[in-house]
């Protein structure tokens, strides 16, 4: 039981931080006047955070010659970030946190189920089955109710 529930709440947790990454980024680039350097300001805030948990736990850095034998698109990760980042700070105030991140779950759910279905980018390969797919229906069905 334990074993689950741990898991659980850090997941909780995690969705917490990111609405509330979302609504300091919209309110950084309103005092700022810049969604651009409100973006940059989130990524060299968080590339600090990551230094700092690196240097605290002793990770030392994948040595050259297995971080060249990575494919060209696992290192894209930080542009969808981005994107996600910047989208977020011009969506937040106009559309507001609760219909973001909303939509920003359906459209998970939805990239979700197709990445599973088809095996994409190295996930092993599971069916959009009709409970899966009523689940990403009843899913985006709450999209709706919440944006009224």
């Amino acid at each position: 039981m334990l074993a689950l529930l741990v898991p659980s709440v850090l997941a909780v947790l995690a969705g917490i931080s990111l609405v509330v990454q979302q609504i300091l980024n919209a309110n950084l680039r309103g005092a700022l006047a810049s969604a651009v350097w409100s973006g940059f300001a989130s990524y060299l805030v968080g590339l600090a955070c990551m230094a700092l948990l690196a240097l605290l736990l002793r990770d030392p850095p994948p040595a050259a010659g297995l971080a060249l034998r990575v494919p060209w698109w696992a290192w894209s990760g930080g542009l969808f970030g981005a994107i996600f980042i910047g989208l977020a700070i011009l969506l937040v105030p106009q559309i507001g946190a609760a219909t973001f991140i909303a939509l920003v779950v359906a459209g998970q759910m939805l990239a979700s189920i197709t990445f599973d279905h088809f095996g994409l980018l190295g996930l092993a390969q599971r069916s959009a089955d009709p409970a899966r797919l009523l689940g990403v229906t009843l899913l985006v069905a709450g999209v709706v109710l919440i944006r009224r």
